[in-house]
This record gives C-alpha cells, sequence and structure tokens, in this order.
C-alpha cells in the first residue's frame, strides 16, 4: 500500500521549518538575518579603525580611536560637564525649533490658502531661503548682540523653510473634490480650513517638521560656535584649541545621537497623529 509522499520540510506540530521560521520571524522572536546585516558593516568600520589606531596606521592625534572616545565620554560625564552642554544646547534648539514651527505654520496658512497672501509671502521667503547662513552671521551679532538670542534665531531661520515649503505644498494638494464636498456640506471657511484642509496636509507638515528637526541640530553647530560660553559646540571649539580630537568626535556623536532621537520622536509623533490612514503592507513581507 503506497504512502503519501511527504514534503521535503521537516514538520513541527504540522508546521514546516519554513513557515515556523516566518511566522517567529514575523513577531520578533527570530529576527530575519537581513535585519542584523545592516549592523554589520557599521560594526566592522568601528572595528578596523580601532585596529587602524592600534598598530599605528592612523595617528590618535588626529583621530581619536572608539576606545579613546568611549573613554573621554565616560570622563566627561562623571565630571558634569556633558551635561552642562548638553542641557543648554538642548533649551536653545527646542527654542528655535518652536518658533520655526509657529514661523512656518502661520506663513504657509497665510501663503497657501490665498493667492494674495502667496504674492506677498512666498517671494521674500524663497530669497531667504537662498542665501548663505555663514554671512548672516555677522549681521545677526550686529542686530542681536553675543548673547543666546541670535544662537536661537539662526536655528530657528534655517528651520522654518522646511516647515513652511512642506507646508504649503500640503495645503496646496489637497483633494479639490474634498474641498467640494464641504461646500456642499455648508461648511464656513474657517469650518473647512479646520477640519479639511488641516486634516488633509498634516502628512506633509509632519515630514517639514522631520526635515526641520535636522536643520535645526545643523544650524545649533554653527550658532554655537561663534562666541558662544556654553553648549557642546562651545564644548568642540575649546577641544580643538588644544588638539583633543576625542572631545571633538564626542561631540559629533551627541548631536548625531540627539538627531536620531528627535527624528524617531517625530516619526512616532506621525504614528499617532495619523493612525487613520491605511497601513501599506511591509517591504519584502511577502516576499
Amino acid at each position: 500500500m503506497l504512502k503519501a509522499s511527504q514534503p521535503t520540510g521537516i514538520h513541527t506540530h504540522g508546521l514546516s521549518t519554513d513557515v515556523l521560521s516566518g511566522l517567529l520571524s514575523r513577531h520578533g522572536r527570530l529576527p530575519r538575518w537581513r535585519d542584523i546585516a545592516r549592523y554589520v558593516s557599521p560594526l566592522a568600520l568601528v572595528a578596523l579603525w580601532q585596529g587602524s589606531c592600534s598598530v599605528g596606521i592612523l595617528s590618535t592625534h588626529l583621530v581619536a580611536s572608539p576606545v579613546q572616545i568611549i573613554t573621554t565620554a565616560w570622563s566627561l560625564m562623571r565630571d558634569g560637564t556633558l551635561e552642562a552642554n548638553l542641557g543648554i544646547s538642548l533649551i536653545r534648539a527646542v527654542s528655535g525649533l518652536s518658533i520655526a514651527l509657529l514661523a512656518g505654520m502661520v506663513l504657509a496658512l497665510i501663503s497657501g490658502l490665498s493667492r494674495i497672501g502667496e504674492d506677498i509671502v512666498d517671494a521674500p521667503l524663497q530669497i531667504m531661503r537662498t542665501l548663505p547662513v555663514l554671512a548672516l552671521v555677522p549681521l545677526f551679532i550686529l542686530w542681536f548682540g553675543i548673547g543666546e538670542t541670535p544662537k536661537v534665531l539662526l536655528v530657528a531661520l534655517g528651520a522654518t523653510f522646511p516647515v513652511y515649503l512642506n507646508f504649503h505644498k500640503g495645503i496646496r494638494t489637497v483633494d479639490p473634490k474634498l474641498l467640494e464636498m464641504a461646500q456642499t456640506l455648508g461648511l464656513s471657511r474657517g469650518q473647512t480650513v479646520r477640519d479639511v484642509v488641516l486634516p488633509a496636509a498634516l502628512p506633509d507638515l509632519l515630514v517639514g517638521v522631520r526635515y526641520a528637526v535636522g536643520v535645526a541640530w545643523l544650524m545649533l553647530v554653527v550658532a554655537e560656535q561663534i562666541n558662544a560660553e556654553s553648549g557642546i559646540g562651545h564644548m568642540m571649539m575649546d577641544a580643538e584649541d588644544f588638539l583633543r580630537t576625542d572631545i571633538i568626535l564626542v561631540g559629533l556623536m551627541v548631536y548625531g545621537l540627539l538627531g536620531l532621537l528627535s527624528d524617531n520622536l517625530v516619526r512616532g509623533l506621525e504614528t499617532w497623529l495619523l493612525a487613520w490612514r491605511p497601513l501599506s503592507p511591509r517591504r519584502g513581507e511577502n516576499a
């Protein structure tokens, strides 16, 4: 009597190993190789960096080794230097970004909801957007002195444009059918803006916020290296005078980590605010 042919894969309680691995990987219990492989090259580069410094290929006076950087970061945290400068930098970045969000959204509403507003607002902003930031630094010092005001305003200036451009684009690309529906329902202009235009433009606004967060940290680097007495940028400038590349690299790592954390924060906010959107299937999930 012939038996039915069995599948080539080993079965576990009726599930083949391929299916079981897929289920475990999807629920996070068994990570896929491609999820791990993305971290292999950065770790390899760090190992190569450390090895080059250890054997003398790279001079530690010019490029500090990863071990030196970790040791210096721990030392700066123990004596409170890193926390003090980090707190001041965070205050400057948050203050400038808050001004940028308010200014960018207001200007985008004025320009996006009215042709006259666009004629008044858009052209000056496009001109200012193309001006080199470093060329504005002497003017900011003359106008606002060397205190905290020019530093915060430099951050705000750079971060305003991404918010304005993306929010303006979101307002101008609202589906005309939604506007027709609002008109059919008898909504006033204010109600249409609140209940139709703003929700429809919210995804573009959040994209602009993500760009603005990155620009804010870049502008902070510039601002804190000009007549500053505190902050991560000031700490790096002092380290430059004493050829302390380890402290400079610690500052760069702090800026990078702050940028990553703030971007993840905005992405989490985006997930929460846009929970009403249908989710697209994950890339490679059905592959």
